[in-house]
């Protein structure tokens, strides 16, 4: 239902008496005398408040065959990226006008980053190279609640000299991928601990409780799901999404911060501060999100069955995360090019074009170009030069390298069967017979053939032609 303005001014040169419908004078705008100005902002401020009340809270999906203004949104378009925003059009203009600074937050749970925030990652590069300021927060006082979110249970609550550890690695992780540099968009570190360690609880009620609706707060997804399921939520957690609401609130009022982008399981929690900024500085703001990350099985991204793919190399070697994405299905080559590396989308096309073996030249350039932004161009380089070296004449496709420790010498049939090259021990002795089984590029024609490796010392079993296993050796 549309608002009437009627309007009653009664002018004179400097001043103007107005008489305002009621629900504008709740807004502020009364049956007062005023200069001119004033009555200008009063109105201004008053339709930009109502305009939000009416805001739709349900996610507005990415418009299909819609050209964007800005360069930013362009990009993310063409290479998979969008998924929910409050308002495409206000935004698209906001980006095509001027330079914007936009957020994500990281909580310090860990001590560094996995695939799975490679995609936010992403985000935050391409804001950099269309002109834009990338902010990372790292939440030092929010790691301490916990985000409910993707959860099925209260998070492992961690101590403040952990959780200060975690966060200092994490920012050496984004110092690096994001290039840190000077100058008007070079990205900015915070730590929400800087405002929320030493927060007064009665003064934040006080001052802030009273725009927050319980009602709209457990209408939130991950707080729904967690109660539809009847798995417990504390109180901790369901506070989680009023002290990310103050984050927003607070870059917005230290750095003009204007967008938050995230995950869509983010998408209620950014929500509430857009809604927050709104009542408390009666300021347009905006959340853009991205879909969640998974295979084309519908598998979630960045675990394997040996534990998460972390990027930074000090949890993960640089040949472990060259071969994972090596290895990646045939189905997703074409979406992780657009999305984990900054391609041309001329040349991402005709790689999408491949099939067969020549799809393995898509798959090693993936693999190098993501292992480059992470690891460094070096350590990507080597990485591909060993393993056209080693496997020059077989398929990489099924290649893995497990580390094994040995109490002793270990039969190499049983080591074939551990790793899973073959199904049993029997199988294993049938194709040393059969001269199947080679250990690096030498045939085992013994049954009871022993493996001996020195610690740290390297050897490639194979079967046939296309499954191999690299072992190094470590001591028990």
């Amino acid at each position: 239902m549309k608002q009437s303005l009627a309007i009653v001014v009664h002018s004179s040169p400097r001043q103007i008496a107005l008489t305002s419908p009621s629900w504008l004078a709740r807004k502020g705008v009364g049956d007062v005398p005023m200069p001119w100005h004033g009555l200008v902002s009063k109105i201004k401020s008053a339709l930009l408040l109502t305009r939000h009340q009416r805001a739709p809270a349900s996610p507005r999906l990415a418009p299909t065959g819609q050209r964007f203004k800005s360069e930013f949104l362009r990009t993310l378009d063409e290479r998979g990226f969008l998924k929910d925003c409050n308002d495409w059009q206000a935004l698209d203009g906001l980006l095509a006008r001027e330079s914007v600074s936009a957020y994500i937050g990281f909580d310090a749970t860990a001590n560094g980053l996995h695939v799975g925030n490679l995609t936010q990652l992403m985000l935050l590069r391409w804001l950099k190279k269309t002109g834009h300021r990338p902010i990372v927060l790292v939440g030092g006082g929010t790691t301490r609640i916990g985000d409910p979110s993707g959860k099925n249970g209260q998070r492992r609550m961690l101590e403040t000299k952990e959780i200060a550890n975690n966060g200092k690695i994490i920012e050496k992780c984004f110092n690096r991928l994001l290039e840190k540099s000077r100058g008007t968009h070079a990205p900015l570190f915070v730590d929400n601990a800087a405002w929320l360690n030493d927060i007064s609880w009665l003064d934040f009620l006080s001052d802030y409780g009273k725009h927050f609706s319980v009602n709209r707060m457990v209408k939130v997804e991950s707080v729904r799901r967690r109660l539809d399921a009847d798995q417990p939520l504390s109180f901790l957690e369901f506070n989680y999404m009023v002290l990310q609401a103050y984050d927003f609130l607070q870059l917005h009022r230290r750095e003009n911060c204007r967008l938050q982008l995230g995950g869509s399981d983010q998408w209620g929690n950014i929500l509430c501060g857009i809604e927050l900024i709104r009542r408390v500085e009666r300021a347009e703001s905006f959340v853009l999100t991205t879909p969640l990350l998974t295979t084309a099985t519908g598998e979630k991204m960045g675990k394997t069955a040996t534990g998460a793919v972390w990027l930074n190399r000090e949890k993960l070697s640089s040949h472990d995360f060259w071969q994972f994405w090596r290895n990646s299905a045939d189905a997703d080559v074409g979406r992780f090019l657009r999305l984990f590396t900054e391609l041309p989308m001329e040349e991402i096309r005709r790689l999408e074009l491949l099939q067969g073996k020549e799809l393995n030249e898509a798959k090693i350039l993936l693999a190098t170009e993501i292992t480059t932004l992470c690891h460094g161009s070096k350590a990507a380089q080597d990485e591909e030069q060993r393993a056209k070296k080693l496997f020059a004449d077989g398929d990489l496709s099924k290649a893995t390298e497990r580390v094994v420790a040995f109490e002793d010498n270990r039969f190499v049939y049983e080591v074939l069967r551990e790793v899973g090259l073959v199904a049993s021990n029997s199988a294993a002795r049938r194709l040393i017979r059969q001269g199947g089984v080679r250990q690096d590029s030498k045939v085992v024609r013994d049954e009871q053939a022993r493996l001996f490796l020195k610690p740290q010392e390297k050897t490639v079993l194979s079967v046939g032609k296309k499954a191999h296993c690299a072992l190094v050796g470590k001591a028990a």
